[in-house]
């Protein structure tokens, strides 16, 4: 398994004999897979549907980019098809400011392996941002696909904890670490401006 930084341009590349995926920085454009995705049996593990104008300040936020992380769109290749969506951000958990990693793909392409490159490219777009030691994920006890996900991906399981998702709403959840490798010699942390500035 090859994970290309794509020289940290914001192009991550995560390389198997299948399924080949790129993630690709968020655009304007990608606001209909936020659309694609959010449906009873997309969101049932995240609280439900949400609203027009939720779908619209989530895009927003995906686009402003504010503090560390960034949002991807998931790409399958040679189509050059977007298929998805993941990311990570910075978030506190027990006190510790640590990145926290999500990703969703469209029912079509699912069970084909996409969500775990995903997340294996998320790792390496952390490794590249280099600002925290960890990169956690927190999916629900009860989804088992994304669980599956964490593990195959290289997340190790910590255990169970009460998570609160979406806001007001606490779940049932697996907390999974992993320690992306430190950044290659001579890539510093990434600015804001340069995450607004990377492009496919």
């Amino acid at each position: 398994m090859i994970v290309s930084a794509g020289t940290y341009r914001g192009v991550m590349t995560h390389e198997t004999a299948e399924p080949d995926v790129r993630i690709e920085p968020w655009t304007v454009a990608d606001l209909s897979l936020l659309h694609e995705a959010n449906t009873p049996a997309m969101t049932r593990h995240l609280g439900g549907p949400e609203t027009d104008e939720q779908i619209a300040m989530r895009h927003r936020r995906y686009l402003d980019g504010e503090g560390a992380g960034q949002m991807f769109r998931v790409v399958l290749l040679p189509e050059g098809a977007a298929v998805g969506t993941t990311g990570f951000w910075e978030t506190t958990w027990r006190g510790e400011q640590v990145y926290e990693a999500g990703w969703s793909v469209l029912p079509s392409y699912q069970g084909r392996g996409i969500a775990t490159a995903a997340a294996c490219a998320v790792i390496a777009a952390a490794r590249a941002e280099g600002r925290r030691r960890t990169l956690h994920a927190f999916p629900s006890v009860a989804n088992a696909a994304s669980n599956a996900v964490c593990r195959k991906a290289g997340f190790a399981l910590v255990g169970e904890c009460e998570v609160e998702y979406p806001k007001g709403h606490l779940i049932r959840a697996h907390e999974w670490r992993v320690e992306p490798a430190a950044a290659p010699s001579g890539v510093g942390p990434l600015s804001a401006a340069d995450r607004r500035w990377r492009a496919p």
